[in-house]
């Protein structure tokens, strides 16, 4: 084998600790910057009515979240998520969006469950909400702030610490951001790992 002896090298000029802090601030800036959601408008199965998100710009806070007919996970949830709707009516509105394209997840079969919810069910069959929030699992939350025209995600997530047992739940983390956002206090823990089903593409 004959070695390339054109091949140069060179020696990466070390950083000074001025241009190191601005990249380190830079850095920081990204990883706390919060996403904002544009409208979309969805179907709500109940009502048979399109509901955009630019309906609710005027309220405090919107909750989406991407649940599901059968996943054992949404059927843990769900008196649990029926609470937090009643305990914030009038304050905060809740979205239920489905993205799941199983047989199981028609919009048919949609329409008979979550029905004495008094919330949206919106069919997302084209994933629409799902790729603009990013989700990827159900039950996942996002906790949005309306800023102008769009929406600020200021937490997302699971909904508590305990997904399968609601009496040893020990950190409510949704009920906890709602409580913030609501006193105009700043969320430390904007992200908290979800544990679901996978909605499939």
């Amino acid at each position: 084998m004959k070695l390339n002896r054109n091949l140069s090298w060179s020696i990466p000029t070390p950083i000074s600790m001025k241009n190191l802090f601005y990249l380190l601030l830079f850095v920081s800036a990204i990883a706390n910057a919060q996403v904002s959601v544009a409208d979309f408008s969805l179907n709500d199965v109940n009502k048979k009515t399109i509901v955009a998100l630019n309906e609710f710009k005027n309220l405090n806070a919107v909750v989406v979240l991407f649940t599901t007919n059968e996943c054992p996970f949404d059927s843990y949830y769900k008196t649990r998520v029926k609470t937090l709707i009643e305990s914030y009516r009038g304050k905060v509105q809740f979205l239920l969006i489905n993205s799941a394209n199983d047989p199981q997840e028609t919009p048919e079969k949609m329409a008979i469950h979550y029905t004495d919810f008094g919330v949206p069910y919106l069919e997302d069959k084209e994933q629409i909400a799902m790729d603009l929030f990013g989700a990827r699992k159900s039950p996942e939350v996002y906790l949005l702030k309306p800023e102008g025209n769009q929406f600020k995600v200021v937490y997302s997530g699971a909904i508590d610490d305990n997904p399968q047992v609601a009496e040893d739940t020990k950190e409510n983390y949704l009920k906890d951001a709602i409580d913030k956002v609501l006193a105009g206090q700043k969320i430390e823990i904007e992200n908290n790992r979800v544990i679901g089903c996978t909605i499939r593409r």
